[in-house]
């Protein structure tokens, strides 16, 4: 019988209390930045598997690994242990298809928080803007009105118009569903066109990150794809100009 919703723990973690820890959320979406930004601090912290999560909510097809096997579509939890607090990561393969998924796996997301004693939860993101963005902000939500001070002064951007529609899936649902649980929560999203996997608006978030939890991560190798990204669009950018100008020569 298939659960709804089923969370599995791996065995060394059973006996592991993660200390004072916060929750990074970090699942496909916009420009995947928050994604980059979870999975790039997992590589880079060396943080453990210590959890799966597999749902009838995510989209049903199976992933190809390089191996040729194939698995079923699923979230995954990392744990960082360090002297001073742990992180907790989630991240995945997808969010969920459907308006009811998404509220049921957020909800099982801060469940989970809950029971791991979590403190407070980041959740990250893009923000679409629909053109380049040269120097991309990083804009902010909270779930408790006090937290907005702190962010501001670590140059968070708050705008009441941004983002208009307000804030889709994972990232902006645990928001209100954590508040419930009384756990703060804070969305940092970086903004980028919503085009392309976006590097560059993913260091920014990370560099914001950093300095708000305090978690120290060299973002070298981020950035050197962030410049790559950056040179490749120029190109592209120049190659479209060449275009419209042999264009107008022949007319």
């Amino acid at each position: 019988m298939i659960e709804d919703i089923a969370v599995s723990y791996t065995d060394s973690f059973r006996d592991k209390k993660p200390v004072d820890p916060i929750l990074i959320e970090g699942l496909p979406g916009i420009g995947q930045v928050g994604k980059l930004v979870a999975e790039y601090m997992i590589h880079m912290l060396g943080a453990e598997k210590i959890g799966e999560i597999h749902s009838i909510y995510l989209p049903p097809q199976v992933i190809i690994e390089e191996n040729g096997l194939a698995r079923l579509a699923r979230n995954e939890l990392f744990l960082y242990q360090s002297e001073g607090r742990d992180i907790v990561f989630l991240v995945g393969d997808h969010q969920s298809t459907s308006n009811e998924g998404h509220y049921l796996l957020a909800e099982c997301y801060c469940e989970i928080a809950e029971e791991l004693h979590v403190k407070r939860i980041y959740t990250l993101g893009g923000f679409g803007v629909g053109h380049l963005v040269n120097e991309p902000r990083v804009l902010g939500a909270v779930n408790r009105v006090e937290l907005r001070e702190e962010l501001e002064a670590a140059g968070v951007t708050f705008n009441r118009e941004e983002p208009g529609g307000g804030i889709v899936g994972a990232a902006g649902l645990m928001l209100g569903l954590s508040a419930r649980r009384g756990i703060d929560a804070v969305c940092l999203m970086g903004e980028t066109s919503g085009y392309l996997v976006d590097p560059m608006s993913a260091a920014n978030v990370l560099a914001m990150l950093s300095k708000l939890t305090g978690v120290p991560v060299d973002s070298t190798k981020l950035n050197d794809r962030a410049a790559e990204m950056e040179k490749a669009i120029e190109n592209l950018v120049e190659g479209e100009k060449g275009k419209d100008e042999e264009l107008s020569y022949i007319g």
